[in-house]
């Protein structure tokens, strides 16, 4: 159960934007869940994350596609905590693609673990939210990674956009049904950030113009150390250049 620490559960913690974050909130004093579909890699960082911070860590293999396995990580962090402050959406998948021939079922794919799993997740540990919200200065928070392409459009991002669309729509609905309440819905949304994802762009996005992993992850802390009484519906972070609103 709680120690008395805040506690955050961060999807896609196994590597990239989700480790990150992971490692500023453990530095932060919170004890955490942690999710990913790479048991190695969750042990590892577990492991790292109690050593460095004296964290308590909990460790779920997730795989976000697979439609039993949402409920049972909500189930697995209401059994080691009963409390949840923070709850970092991170989990992700990418394919980029023109809308002419883009493959339905992968798009159904990406829809699911994109967005699906957030709405499911999020609805099962809503309680927990709303408990910290009615209880701390700082509220029960909800920080989903998005994307610039949910807010501007971007060639061959038609699905994955779409997906990053909805899932800003979900957090500023979800804000405004309960951000009376201390529960706060903020979408986080990067232009294209230097992850294994986007290793493939960089023929045409050089990769020391995109965002760093760090600032990605110092943007979701920042947002965990606001009171319940700020709202922040949307936090963009655009790259360098003439063009602000592209990935």
């Amino acid at each position: 159960m709680s120690t008395g620490r805040p506690v955050a559960l961060v999807t896609g913690a196994s590597r990239g934007i989700g480790e990150a974050v992971a490692v500023r909130l453990a530095a932060a004093g919170h004890d955490l869940t942690i999710s990913a579909r790479g048991a190695d890699a969750l042990a590892s960082l577990a492991s790292r994350l109690r050593d460095e911070y004296g964290s308590q860590v909990a460790v779920c293999v997730t795989d976000m596609s697979v439609e039993d396995d949402v409920p049972r990580l909500a189930a697995t962090h209401r059994e080691a905590y009963g409390r949840l402050d923070v709850l970092v959406l991170n989990a992700g998948m990418g394919a980029i693609g023109r809308f002419a021939d883009y493959p339905v079922r992968r798009f159904d794919k990406m829809f699911a673990i994109n967005v699906r799993s957030a709405y499911v997740l999020g609805q099962e540990l809503l309680p927990l939210l709303r408990e910290a919200g009615a209880a701390t200065e700082l509220g029960g928070k909800i920080i989903a990674v998005a994307s610039m392409t949910g807010l501007a459009g971007e060639p061959l991002n038609s699905a994955y956009g779409a997906t990053k669309a909805a899932l800003i729509s979900w957090c500023a609905a979800v804000t405004t049904e309960e951000s009376l309440g201390g529960v706060v819905a903020t979408a986080v949304c990067p232009g294209y950030v230097a992850t294994a994802m986007t290793e493939g762009l960089a023929d045409s996005v050089p990769l020391d113009t995109m965002i760093p992993v760090d600032d990605v992850a110092e943007a979701v802390a920042s947002l965990t150390r606001l009171s319940r009484h700020t709202v922040v519906p949307t936090f963009v972070l655009a790259r360098p250049g003439p063009h602000t609103w592209r990935a």
